[in-house]
């Protein structure tokens, strides 16, 4: 059994491997001769795969996981957890912004006991402003609602002991937002500080759509505020029409009838209408990841494994 699992989910790095293995490799190396990196190509249309065969040949600990197409980040790293077999498990990202360097303080955290050790950016200068402002809004809102807080400076970048990665290949959903995962399991984790840096190689492959619907699954996928504060809307806006349908009626006994009142009549209506659609809109939200729940389709679809034993398919794996 090794002692350490690094996952790293990859798509279209090529660009970035050499940097990466240059400053990850050597670190490993200080801590344990006992490690594998699993690299999980995701459907990459570079040279991705084809780096990192060579990479194989030089080092059998680097093993690949190559998906038959796209199947999004968080897949990535389900399907890594499923096939690590460290005592400890790192996933980190390939851009070198989650820095190798501070693996060892991470070891040395969860030898000393702890079964989750978090690392913590303390400084995100080098992202830009609109990214620090949608990421900070984002986990507040998360923080208040959804069943587990999540740390709103701590990403994919931990270690997870092994007994709380076999807890974790337990969870079933197809929708994942592993971060709400992670909290979800539960244990106080330790702390350990970084400085982000900036992305040196390729580009990044989030989209702002891609953020959107990434921001959208775990609201969805970690809490049911959502539906609820739709009941508390309704109950507003009724109790606001009762009370200008009274102020109605008495300036009417009061004045007589005033026939004018086309603008506020649309007013009204268009309002309702917009809140009755965005009320849907949540509903078939929720709706829709019941429906992708249901199908109990595979997460994912191994075209190559390179660098494992031979093993059964995983019950989360076509």
């Amino acid at each position: 059994m090794n002692q350490l699992s690094i996952i790293i989910p990859m798509h279209n790095e090529a660009s970035g491997l050499s940097a990466l293995f240059d400053a990850l490799l050597p670190v490993l190396e200080t801590i344990t001769k006992k490690w594998e990196v699993i690299c999980v190509d995701d459907g990459s249309t570079d040279d991705t795969l084809s780096s990192l065969k060579a990479y194989h040949l030089q080092d059998a600990r680097i093993r690949i996981l190559s998906f038959s197409r796209n199947f999004g980040k968080d897949v990535a790293l389900t399907a890594g957890l499923e096939h690590a077999t460290g005592q400890a498990v790192i996933p980190m990202d390939a851009d070198l912004q989650d820095p190798p360097e501070i693996i060892p303080q991470m070891v040395e955290r969860w030898l000393a006991g702890a079964k989750i050790v978090n690392a913590v950016r303390v400084d995100r200068r080098r992202d830009s402003a609109f990214k620090r402002f949608s990421a900070g809004c984002f986990y507040r809102l998360m923080g208040r609602i959804a069943d587990s807080p999540i740390h709103h400076q701590t990403g994919d970048f931990r270690l997870l002991d092994a007994n709380i990665v076999e807890e974790l290949k337990k969870f079933p959903e197809r929708t994942r937002f592993m971060k709400g995962l992670f909290a979800w399991v539960g244990h106080t984790p330790d702390i350990v500080e970084y400085s982000r840096t900036r992305r040196d190689t390729g580009i990044s492959q989030w989209s702002l759509g891609k953020l959107y619907r990434f921001a959208l699954d775990g609201l969805f996928a970690f809490s049911t505020f959502p539906l609820k504060i739709w009941t508390y809307i309704g109950l507003s806006i009724s109790f606001l029409s009762l009370g200008y349908a009274s102020f109605l009626v008495i300036r009417t006994l009061i004045d007589g009838v005033d026939v004018p009142g086309y603008a506020s009549i649309m007013t009204s209506i268009l309002f309702m209408g917009g809140v009755q659609l965005i009320s849907l809109g949540v509903i078939g939200e929720y709706i829709a990841r019941i429906y992708k729940e249901v199908k109990q389709r595979p997460l994912y679809i191994v075209a190559e494994r390179i660098g494992f034993q031979e093993k059964q398919k995983t019950k989360t794996e076509a």
